[in-house]
């Protein structure tokens, strides 16, 4: 009996008398700052997300982490020498900052140019 009650312990299925048990909650894979301006001289917003498990305090943060996961590198910046449209959709500018499963992001996105597909891509986030 006594060598089973070992070979447990060294396995890691008994925990020792007084030893503290893990059951922290997991740090989210996804941590992010936010501040998004979309009109000229308007105060800008800012709120926090956090994805997996979803918090923060971003509106219905559960629904904006459904919707970005999904995306493949969303704060991916454009390839370098890349052909972009000269437009600016508005003056809607997005600062994101943090970490996006281990991998630091500090990327702003503008409503134009190299970033208008991604700017409406990340809309939920954004607007």
């Amino acid at each position: 009996m006594t060598a089973v009650l070992i070979g447990a312990a060294a396995c890691g299925s008994a925990t020792a008398p007084g030893a503290a048990s893990s059951s922290s909650p997991a740090a989210p894979k996804v941590s992010l700052s936010i501040t998004v301006t979309k009109e000229t001289g308007e105060t800008p917003r800012h709120w926090t997300l956090q994805c997996d498990p979803a918090g923060g305090t971003a509106p219905d943060a559960a629904a904006v982490c459904r919707g970005l996961m999904t995306m493949k590198d969303p704060f991916a910046t454009p390839p370098p020498h890349q052909i972009c449209p000269m437009i600016l959709a508005s003056s809607g500018r997005a600062t994101v900052t943090g970490t996006w499963f281990g991998a630091t992001v500090n990327r702003t996105i503008v409503d134009g140019g190299c970033d208008l597909s991604r700017w409406h891509m990340l809309g939920q986030i954004v607007n």
